[in-house]
């Protein structure tokens, strides 16, 4: 790759994008990556904060007249605090969003027409902050990410997902990198969240998708780094809004991310750090609010630290219990039930088994709570077994390298769940986590007191050098 070439991709959230103060900072944070060296900036954005989910009521037919007045109302008033000319800057963009509203597909809300609604927040968004960067004196252009990201169908997807909840490819041809850097301007902006379907249409890549995108951005530039800018410092021991003694994760590892990000971790979606892992990119959580701190950073050299990293929760987990005398010693069995769940395009989490007893978690999809798939599920799987559906339930899962090592300094762990409903315990074939389901109404208050059990068992090493950084605690104290 040439000098020329080099990229640096910057991702920022809808807190990031919603305010003048923050579109200020983000133009500071890529002009100062420009400075490092010759370098290139891709700055991708999300849309301004509360706008999905309007556009995601407008695409499920919700009072769309009253929210897309609001939405341009919105739009155009962000304008007007910026000093742009709301109808020089967005004409086009209300034009076509008002349309979707009245296009003839809308009766019927087909995926396609859906998609397209759901695509517009991060096109206005990202319409808005490349004329403001610009009149700000920086070199900022603007391209579609649905030129650049095309989205790719997946065995068993079903059709919701190959539309609004899209995977996107990530080995790019031999002239992508230098298509890409023929864009005239040394830094650009573009969109997260989106990309192109096969039929030349517009696709989504679901809630949270723009880390994605930006991580997809990384892996086909061949970046130096994709930085995840947010309203937090980085990757914490605990969700630091309910355990303020969490530690920050100064460090870690593709693999110890990818399990934080998936087991409940909020901070990074987790289909984004498959691509920058293949791809070798490293990766950094960054606050936008405070650029100085150092952040999380993740990458293949990171240390291997025995011990528990963190501890998460995920909440509305649902569990299908199915019992049949019959499965024992039939072969067969458990095909026949995992074929049913490809069949309603249902991704199976954790699994537990007995003789007579097969119990599976289904993690909280927009699939599984906007649809009846749940119920067209239980009545397939009731021809061959006794189905019981037991919701809502929350899975809360400890983080580490080495969990087996570990079971010894887990009693007050362990005695800790003995005292709830306990419905399922998983541990992971990676040896990298160790999860507990219980009813949702027991684990409130569960993680503060685990976690501090965690530290005081050494179980998590919060001494070890360069994986943990200060407490959520002591950073807030110099928060502004």
């Amino acid at each position: 790759m040439t000098q020329a070439q080099r990229w640096v991709v910057l991702k920022f959230g809808g807190t990031s994008v919603s305010r003048r103060n923050r579109w200020d900072t983000i133009g500071r944070i890529a002009a100062g990556r420009m400075s490092d060296g010759d370098v290139r900036v891709l700055v991708v954005v999300s849309a301004l904060s509360g706008v999905t989910n309007e556009l995601l009521a407008i695409a499920n037919g919700d009072d769309v007249p009253g929210r897309l007045a609001g939405l341009i109302e919105r739009h155009r008033g962000f304008c007007v605090e910026l000093g742009l000319d709301p109808d020089a800057m967005l004409a086009e963009r209300l034009a076509a969003l008002e349309a979707l509203g009245t296009d003839a597909r809308a009766a019927g809300r087909p995926l396609a027409w859906q998609a397209e609604v759901l695509a517009q927040g991060e096109l206005m968004s990202s319409t808005i902050g490349a004329a403001y960067l610009r009149s700000q004196g920086h070199d900022f252009g603007w391209c579609d990410a649905r030129d650049w990201l095309d989205a790719i169908a997946l065995p068993n997807q079903s059709e919701w997902a190959s539309r609004l909840a899209v995977n996107c490819r990530r080995d790019a041809d031999a002239g992508f990198g230098t298509r890409f850097a023929a864009q005239p301007a040394r830094m650009l902006l573009s969109q997260g969240f989106i990309a192109r379907h096969a039929d030349g249409g517009t696709a989504v890549l679901g809630r949270g998708g723009s880390d994605t995108s930006a991580a997809c951005f990384g892996a086909l530039l061949g970046a130096e780094r994709v930085e995840i800018w947010t309203d937090v410092p980085g990757m914490f021991s605990a969700n630091p809004r309910e355990v303020p003694d969490a530690r920050l994760l100064a460090r870690l590892d593709y693999a110890e991310a990818q399990e934080i990000a998936t087991t409940g971790a909020k901070v990074l979606h987790p289909r984004s750090i498959a691509p920058c892992r293949d791809a070798g990119v490293p990766m950094a959580i960054l606050d936008t609010e405070r650029p100085e701190l150092p952040g999380t950073r993740i990458d293949a050299s990171a240390a291997t630290v025995p011990g528990v990293k963190a501890i998460s929760r995920r909440d509305g987990v649902v569990l299908v219990s199915m019992e049949s005398i019959g499965m024992w010693q039939q072969v067969g069995f458990l095909a026949d039930i995992f074929e049913r769940f490809r069949r309603h395009g249902l991704s199976v989490d954790l699994i537990g088994s007995s003789e007579t007893n097969v119990t599976i978690s289904l993690d909280p999809s927009e699939n599984l709570v906007t649809s009846n798939v749940l119920e067209a599920l239980a009545a397939d799987l009731a021809e061959v077994c006794r189905v019981k559906v037991i919701a809502p339930c929350t899975a809360i899962t400890l983080v580490g390298r080495g969990m087996r090592s570990l079971l010894h300094k887990l009693s007050d762990v362990w005695a800790t769940f003995g005292q709830e409903r306990v419905h399922l315990i998983s541990q992971s074939s990676n040896d990298l986590n160790l999860t507990f389901v219980v009813d949702e109404a027991d684990a409130e208050g569960l993680l503060p007191q685990l976690h501090a059990e965690l530290i005081r068992s050494g179980a998590m090493p919060v001494r070890a050098a360069g994986v943990f950084g200060p407490s959520w605690r002591d950073l807030a104290v110099g928060r502004p």
